[in-house]
């Protein structure tokens, strides 16, 4: 079964000034990717680019609505993600209590529904 693991953080932390710490955390990401990926369940991993890069669409009101930044005014923003392939939930959960992120941040898990392998939606 196919699992997200969201990364969130707080982008205005001391872990964003510290060159060291930024470069400290590189690290440990690219070690949790390289750990997923020799386990073999590591499908894919992003990291996003800050949240006052992003624009919101939005056409919920019925007007669109075209906004800078992330929809959701929250301390935390979405930092990047890591989808993998595990048995059941138990092990989604352990991989994800071995993210970095859950050390200055938090780590979100979420069932994968549907993908689309090759232009074909599988379930």
């Amino acid at each position: 079964m196919r699992y997200m693991l969201l990364t969130h953080y707080s982008e205005g932390d001391g872990l964003r000034q510290n060159e060291e710490a930024v470069a400290a955390a590189m690290d440990a990401m690219a070690a949790y990717a390289a750990t997923l990926e020799a386990a073999g369940v590591l499908v894919a991993a992003e990291v996003l680019g800050s949240s006052e890069s992003s624009t919101t669409v939005s056409l919920v009101t019925g007007e669109l609505r075209i906004q800078d930044g992330p929809f959701a005014d929250t301390k935390e923003q979405l930092g990047g993600v890591f989808v993998i392939e595990v048995a059941d939930p138990d092990a989604a959960l352990a991989w994800a209590q071995q993210a970095p992120p859950v050390r200055w941040g938090s780590v979100e898990i979420r069932p994968v529904a549907t993908y689309a392998v090759a232009g074909v939606w599988v379930e």
